[in-house]
């Protein structure tokens, strides 16, 4: 049995005082009381504002090697991407390891303590199937159990370079030719990780897999039905960009949204990420299927990718999450004020969501989205939380319930996973200085961390075999 006495915490939508958390041996809340005045001695004493740890519903881990490396020449969403495939061609099993656990210590720093890895690179350069099954899927796992996050590995289908093309070379390792062989690798990749990632006795496991649709430019709309062969949590990249849009008319007449209406997938299970350009009646369809929409404030303004109609989707009947995607930050809270700030930049109104939505979306709407037992401080719930300092030049004086939008990252003191505290004051309790952890991740990548990104490309395939 482990204890926390939380100063404050945020329990049923509201802030408590005096909260005692209390979990089993698994890691999940036995009991959670409030009103207690003193720390009992056998509990930690945790200072400042408790909440439920963050979840991020949208990663792409590697993404993170790019941070503070594009900016040099302008562009677009499109040639963003080009720099992106060059990281992507240096990955090994080994390196994505090394590159993934210090990306999730990070993430955990930040005040994630849940992550939906949306996962295509599944092959060697050339998309040759490494010896070992599973071997970049297995990487991931590793880094997140090492790290000690909460892992929804989304296992990604990637089967064309656009509508009606064929993947280009960058491309190839994320395929795997066909939807038969997407499925069957992915049957034979969650029947491997249930026996490898068993769960405890309270039916968990800090390891699990889902699905995942790349978008309706990777996979043909003849294949999207096949998806309902899949149960769990499925997701998919949908309108980010305009271009998108256009290719899908063309193709389909007719809009990415309405074209996973017709193969049947826009229902309470669907994790729709970005959903930027949207019409009416894809915002009502979305609304009506009960899907989860993931936002990703900080990647889309940092790609320029526009601003989603969050509140529209909202009211329609979606639920919000939110993600982090490729990491241009690693802060939760940052994440949860981008999603107000795009809204009253595009509504010239304030207040779009009110604080208790935005913890909601950020804990239980990724929850619902990754369907995992976390998001609130409740009995049967995971024992996940962040600590926020309430004193800092950046909080103190902001009231506790509004806490969430004027604190950052740099004000998260502690994170708990599983009823352990794994980063406290920025290091890793296991792993020690995250920065140490990126110095290795770079030198794995045979990369200089001062190099340009734009000048990167991919060793050789034995290079990253």
């Amino acid at each position: 049995m482990t204890r926390f006495w939380c100063e404050s915490a945020w329990v049923d939508g509201a802030v408590a005082t005096g909260v005692l958390l209390t979990a089993d041996e698994t890691g999940t809340l036995t009991s959670v009381d409030t009103g207690i005045a003193e720390a009992p001695a056998d509990a930690e004493v945790i200072r400042g504002l408790t909440l439920p740890g963050g979840v991020n519903a949208h990663s792409h881990a590697f993404h993170r090697i790019l941070r503070g490396r594009t900016h040099g020449d302008g562009g677009t969403f499109w040639t963003w991407r080009e720099v992106m495939y060059s990281v992507a061609g240096r990955l090994s099993p080994e390196s994505y390891e090394t590159v993934a656990r210090a990306v999730f210590a990070e993430m955990l720093a930040g005040g994630y303590t849940s992550v939906g890895e949306f996962h295509y690179v599944h092959h060697a350069p050339g998309g040759t199937p490494y010896p070992e099954a599973h071997a970049m899927e297995r990487a991931l796992a590793r880094a997140a159990a090492s790290a000690g996050i909460r892992i929804r590995l989304l296992d990604t289908c990637y089967l064309t370079g656009g509508i009606g093309t064929e993947l280009s070379d960058e491309q190839a390792r994320f395929g795997d030719g066909t939807i038969e062989g997407y499925l069957d690798r992915h049957t034979r990749l969650e029947a491997d990780f249930a026996t490898e990632f068993p769960v405890d006795t309270a039916g968990n496991s800090f390891v699990t897999v889902g699905a995942a649709i790349h978008s309706v430019r990777a996979v043909p709309a003849a294949d999207l039905p096949r998806f309902a062969e899949i149960t769990g949590p499925l997701h998919v990249h949908l309108s980010e960009q305009p271009a998108e849009n256009e290719a899908s008319i063309a193709a389909y007449g007719t809009t990415p949204t309405q074209v996973l209406a017709r193969a049947g997938v826009v229902t309470e299970r669907l994790s729709p990420v970005h959903a930027t350009h949207l019409s009416d009646a894809d915002i009502a369809t979305l609304g009506e299927g009960a899907t989860t929409i993931v936002m990703c404030p900080c990647t889309e303004a940092d790609l320029a990718d526009g601003i989603g109609p969050a509140r529209e989707l909202a009211e329609a009947g979606a639920t919000i999450a939110l993600g982090s995607d490729q990491h241009v930050v690693l802060d939760a809270l940052r994440e949860t004020q981008g999603l107000e700030a795009g809204e009253r930049l595009r509504s010239g109104e304030r207040g779009r969501f009110s604080p208790a939505e935005l913890i909601d979306a950020l804990t239980r709407g990724g929850a619902r989205s990754l369907d995992l037992p976390v998001g609130e401080l409740a009995v049967g719930k995971a024992c996940d939380f962040i600590a926020v300092r309430t004193d800092s030049m950046r909080t103190v004086g902001s009231l506790d319930e509004q806490a969430v939008l004027s604190a950052t990252a740099a004000d998260i003191h502690s994170t708990v996973s599983g009823g352990v505290v794994r980063v406290r004051d920025g290091v890793h309790t296991a792993l020690g200085s995250i920065a140490e952890l990126y110095a290795e991740a770079f030198a794995a990548l045979d990369m200089d961390p001062g190099r340009p990104a734009s000048s990167l490309s991919a060793p050789d395939a034995s290079a990253a075999s």
